[in-house]
């Protein structure tokens, strides 16, 4: 479920199944909101619930083409994500 409260980290973004699911098809490149929102058995609206929180959280950019938003993976707001798990790597 999505709450109302802005994702303030990456790691609050990542918590959830759906938004991870959501960057997991984003690693084949950009897409639209409709293609996103295709992909998942819920409504419209949740999913772009979710798409917000990611890009507040600085895990996803968007781009304006006439009148559609494409977005993309943003790597920069992998990174704190990548620091954390820095350590846990020789596991």
């Amino acid at each position: 479920m999505v709450t109302q409260n802005p994702a303030r980290s990456p790691f609050d973004a990542i918590a959830d199944p759906t938004r991870r699911a959501i960057l997991d098809h984003l690693r084949g490149g950009e897409m639209n909101a409709g293609d996103i929102a295709r992909r998942f058995p819920v409504s419209r609206p949740a999913i772009a619930k979710h798409v917000r929180v990611l890009r507040q959280a600085g895990l996803l950019k968007q781009r304006r083409q006439a009148q559609t938003i494409f977005y993309a993976l943003d790597p920069k707001g992998l990174a704190d994500v990548d620091s954390w798990l820095a350590p846990y790597r020789l596991f």
